[in-house]
């Protein structure tokens, strides 16, 4: 790789300009406030899963059509920009850094979290880029990732079992039948509360000569249906600049698979370690049958056990159908465990070794590992172990904070991309 590419820059905009107001504006070339076009006639929608039942359907219906009428939240040149940054990390001339909150809370979003997770992704970008002599694309899991996928749909303590907590855009985490019923209230408080860490993205983007770009699960379809929008240059799901969708409601038959075919963003799926290459290769047929580098990204959340087994199938037949998709790795979901006080957590050394294995893979098959999707803070909490400064079994009490799954905190963030600066500028595409 030629010495300049070590300082080479996108141009800022990303997230936008400081002086944009808290929504992005309407499309200057005309933007619907419908959605995707309704089903026709004797059509059955698709199955949904992980879906809130919402006890009261006038109030959804209401909030949905109010959140219909709204700005969009990011812009569809914005979408279209990222699409071709995406590009560029599919044809192996960018890495791509994902990071942030497992789960955002309303509660937990101030000025110094989302600065403090901003410049964890900044700092990690300079490293990894710095390391693979590539331009490093930031996308946050942030300003939007206020839905959670669950493994049970209540949850019982000490006799008494109340839905499970879907994130705060459903419901609130306390154990209360108040707080665990689902609110479609809580919509409107969720585009409000992405609107206003938006605006703060932007100046900070703006500040720093950098783009940025936001991602969030697209769980909660009635949301994000809501805030798609028919355009002069077609359908965008205008809550975010990319949307992808999870391990837990990838079904081929699914309204999530169905919702995303429908949109021109940027999407990305994951694929846990029972996917297989006839999963992904439907999975591209569906959402990329164009082949076009960009509009697709696999994330792999493999665990460390089984990363080196499962992904090169994955990856060696995609590459064969003709697709450039993004390959990306998320070593956080497939490496949890319990610790004996009773903490979900992960530990740093089992994260590595699936980034490693990730690598393994690429470095075998002579494709291009895309990146990282991490989950991570800025705050120096204790939910993971490990790092150069350790956090220990008996710490995890000491700030354990996440509203779901732990998260690294910024010293353990900095090892993971010091980490992946050395496997890039190890790695033989970053040697071109």
């Amino acid at each position: 790789m030629n010495s300049r590419h070590r300082h080479a820059q996108f141009s800022v905009t990303g997230a936008g300009s400081a002086r944009r107001p808290v929504v992005a504006e309407r499309q200057a070339h005309g933007t619907s406030t419908a959605g995707p076009a309704a089903l026709g006639p004797g059509t059955t929608a698709p199955p949904a899963a992980q879906q809130p039942v919402w006890p009261d359907q006038a109030a959804l219906r209401a909030v949905t059509g109010e959140l219909a009428t709204l700005p969009g939240l990011v812009l569809v040149e914005e979408c279209v920009r990222l699409s071709e940054r995406l590009a560029a990390v599919a044809r192996g001339e960018a890495v791509l850094l994902q990071g942030g909150d497992c789960a955002e809370t309303f509660d937990g979003v101030s000025e110094e979290h989302v600065r403090g997770t901003f410049g964890t992704l900044d700092e990690m970008g300079a490293l990894i880029s710095a390391g693979a002599a590539l331009p490093v694309v930031r996308l946050g899991r942030m300003a939007g990732q206020y839905a959670k996928p669950r493994s049970s749909p209540v949850e019982v303590r000490g006799g008494e079992t109340l839905p499970a907590y879907r994130g705060d855009l459903a419901n609130g985490l306390a154990f209360t039948p108040e707080s665990r019923t689902p609110d479609p209230r809580r919509l409107r408080r969720g585009y409000q509360v992405s609107a206003t860490t938006l605006n703060l993205l932007r100046a900070l983007a703006a500040r720093r000569g950098a783009e940025f770009w936001t991602s969030h699960e697209a769980l909660l379809l009635d949301y994000e249906r809501a805030l798609t929008r028919t355009t002069a240059s077609g359908v965008y799901d205008l809550s975010a600049h990319l949307v992808w969708i999870g391990e837990r409601t990838r079904q081929p038959d699914g309204a999530h698979l169905d919702f995303v075919a429908g949109i021109r963003n940027p999407v990305a799926v994951k694929l846990g370690p029972g996917a297989t290459a006839d999963d992904a290769l439907a999975i591209v047929d569906r959402l990329d049958p164009d082949r076009t580098p960009g509009r697709l990204t696999f994330i792999s959340r493999m665990g460390a056990d089984a990363v080196r087994d499962t992904l090169p199938d994955l990856v060696s037949k995609v590459q064969a159908s003709g697709a450039r998709v993004v390959w990306v790795c998320d070593p956080m979901h497939g490496n949890t465990f319990v610790a004996p006080s009773g903490h979900k957590t992960r530990d740093l050394d089992r994260i590595m070794d699936e980034v490693r294995g990730f690598f393994e893979v690429h470095a075998a098959l002579g494709t291009h590992p895309g990146g990282i999707h991490a989950e991570l803070t800025g705050e120096h909490v204790t939910e993971c172990l490990g790092g150069t400064r350790p956090v220990a079994p008996e710490d995890l009490p000491t700030r354990y904070e996440t509203a779901c799954d732990p998260r690294l905190n910024r010293c353990q963030s900095l090892d993971l991309a010091r980490e992946l600066a050395d496997l890039y500028a190890r790695h033989p595409s970053s040697r071109r």
